[in-house]
């Protein structure tokens, strides 16, 4: 397994200009951390950095804070996860589209949405107050990305 990367605090400043030009989000609080060349998780804990990679020599460290974000390989553009858009929401100020109760219902089951929004690239989805995980835009649909374990099961089987 690769082993973790705590950006310093220069990388760190790349990820934050990237996630204002996306969506609005001036800085993050905490630690960034990679695991691997696409998967982003914040930490806000205690631990320092050499606190962390002598842990990591200890014992194998899957995740340390949560699963916030990935970046798009061919891109290099960020795509938030459920919880990183929950999490960041109140500082998500750009790329961010409503949907409604039905429309709702389609993407938690995680279906990709009929709808031209005019955009192409990662959106934000909102229902009301709730922040529901990024989907890429295209001319003629958002593409879903919520994962199979966490998405709504049709009744209708």
């Amino acid at each position: 397994m690769n082993p973790l990367k705590i950006l310093n605090e220069k990388e760190k400043k790349v990820v934050e200009n990237k996630l204002h030009e996306q969506f609005g989000i001036p800085w993050v609080s905490g630690k960034i951390i990679m695991r691997g060349k696409e998967k982003m998780f914040l930490f806000s804990g205690s631990f320092n950095k050499s606190q962390i990679k002598k842990l990591e020599k200890i014992t194998l460290i899957e995740r340390i804070g949560f699963y916030f974000a990935k970046i798009d390989e061919r891109t290099k553009d960020i795509r938030l996860s459920i919880e990183g858009s929950q999490i960041l929401g109140s500082e998500i100020k750009k790329n961010v589209f409503e949907i409604n109760e039905e429309q709702t219902q389609e993407w938690m089951k995680g279906r990709e949405l009929r709808i031209r929004t005019g955009k192409k690239g990662f959106l934000i989805l909102k229902h009301k107050n709730d922040f529901l995980g990024t989907g890429k835009a295209s001319e003629e649909k958002i593409g879903n990305f919520i994962p199979k374990s966490r998405r709504l099961k049709d009744n209708a089987l």
